[in-house]
């Protein structure tokens, strides 16, 4: 069976933005999908998220796909540089390498190990069958054409952008997604 595992974002939780409805979704169609609360989602560390993300995912292969969100797109690519084994492909959602706009002390506290720790992205693009990013060309915190440019370059991402998607929450408009359930079907079969 094709497994998904969503990775919500920084004060996220499974059961906020478009988590709930998505994974409602899919499930619908048929796959088997995981999305889990990560701990400490107010202060999200690498050294909890990515070991946490490893226990939920167990024995990752070919029918094994990620979609995550924010910095559950750079906990997914951590994961993914720390495995040996190649899985079905990710969609990273407002994803980033860089932040802009961060506001106070401890917002930049939190992100300056995700921000400096560097990423095997040659590793990663290795481990991955395909790699989407979706991005909002008006989001307050990933700037955007760096970002694309990035994806694009270090991970091969095909790269769909959301005209004023912003950081592509619930306050941007984004509870049901059927876009993301789109661009999964194009990419997936369920077919076994």
């Amino acid at each position: 069976m094709k497994k998904i595992i969503i990775v919500h974002g920084w004060d996220g939780a499974a059961d906020l933005d478009w988590m709930p409805w998505v994974t409602s979704e899919f499930k619908k169609f048929g796959y088997e999908v995981l999305c889990p609360d990560l701990p400490h989602s107010e202060n999200p560390t690498i050294e909890d998220w990515v070991p946490f993300l490893s226990k939920i995912v167990g024995q990752p292969d070919q029918e094994t796909y990620f979609i995550g969100h924010s910095i559950g797109c750079q906990t997914i690519m951590r994961y993914l540089e720390s495995i040996d084994v190649k899985v079905g492909g990710a969609i990273f959602v407002a994803g980033w390498f860089d932040l802009d706009n961060l506001e106070g002390l401890k917002a930049q506290a939190i992100a300056k190990p995700w921000l400096e720790a560097p990423i095997d992205t040659e590793k990663v693009k290795n481990n991955l069958g395909f790699s989407i990013t979706i991005l909002g060309d008006n989001d307050p915190w990933v700037p955007y054409l760096k970002t694309k440019e990035k994806f694009e370059k270090l991970l091969g991402s095909e790269i769909v952008t959301v005209p004023n998607g912003g950081h592509i929450t619930s306050d941007d408009g984004y509870g049901p997604f059927p876009q993301l359930i789109e661009i999964v079907h194009k990419r997936v079969s369920i077919i076994e």
